[in-house]
């Protein structure tokens, strides 16, 4: 036989079910008030995050901008190095020839050719200091080379000419160009070194940009033409 149960038992059951659906939508309203107001909230925090990521980056092209103008100064300075040098040498040479001369009579062509290669090398280092760019460094660079082969050749001539090999201010004057030609070399791998770096610094990520945007341009090497520019002239008198 079918259970019949009463009446009151089904009002239960319907009443369990009813009050387990409230629950039920009283959890899900709970649940959507808690995701409104975590919307809330985040969107509280959003000026305050752009806030900081726009700060932050602010930072950093701060931090690459000066980079690149302190390695831009330190190639600039290395430069200025090189010509202070350059004019120590430009200083002592019409001394040396003046000395050179009392011995070297019948040697003008040389002589002249040290002044002649003097003058186009003092020149084309006060056209660098107005004009920084590859062009005016390609031409100190072979003006320079020009002016030591003169000077090499003016001093191969002492064999010939004993008595200029014994005079003392000569043989002082050659010292100090000497000891200034190795500062010229030395001043001249510094600025390369510098070159170096602040190409390294301006060509990497993300100072690239950096770089483009506000125009921080190339800078050209010191280079050689020829060997024997590349030692520092040798001057012998003993």
């Amino acid at each position: 036989m079918k259970e019949v149960r009463a009446p009151h038992e089904k009002g239960k059951r319907y009443f369990s079910a009813a009050i387990a659906g409230l629950r039920n939508w009283r959890q899900l309203d709970k649940l959507i008030r808690g995701c409104i107001r975590r919307g809330k909230h985040m969107q509280n925090l959003s000026p305050i995050i752009l806030s900081a990521t726009g700060f932050a980056a602010i930072l950093l092209l701060i931090a690459v901008y000066n980079g690149l103008v302190r390695a831009r100064n330190a190639v600039s300075n290395a430069l200025a190095q090189i010509s202070v040098q350059l004019q120590r040498r430009y200083d002592l040479i019409p001394n040396l020839v003046a000395v050179a001369k009392r011995y070297l009579e019948h040697e003008r062509e040389t002589l002249e050719a040290v002044v002649s290669a003097r003058n186009l090398a003092l020149g084309a280092a006060q056209n660098l200091q107005l004009r920084k760019g590859p062009a005016a460094l390609a031409a100190v660079s072979s003006a320079e080379n020009q002016l030591t082969g003169a000077l090499t050749h003016l001093f191969a001539l002492q064999e010939s000419y004993p008595q200029l090999r014994a005079d003392q201010t000569m043989a002082q004057l050659s010292e100090e160009l000497s000891s200034t030609e190795n500062r010229v070399s030395f001043a001249r791998q510094a600025y390369n070194d510098a070159v170096m770096s602040y190409d390294n610094k301006r060509l990497s990520f993300p100072s690239l940009l950096i770089a483009g945007l506000f125009g921080f341009a190339a800078y050209a090497s010191w280079e050689l033409e020829d060997q024997l520019a590349r030692q520092p002239l040798r001057v012998s008198f003993s």
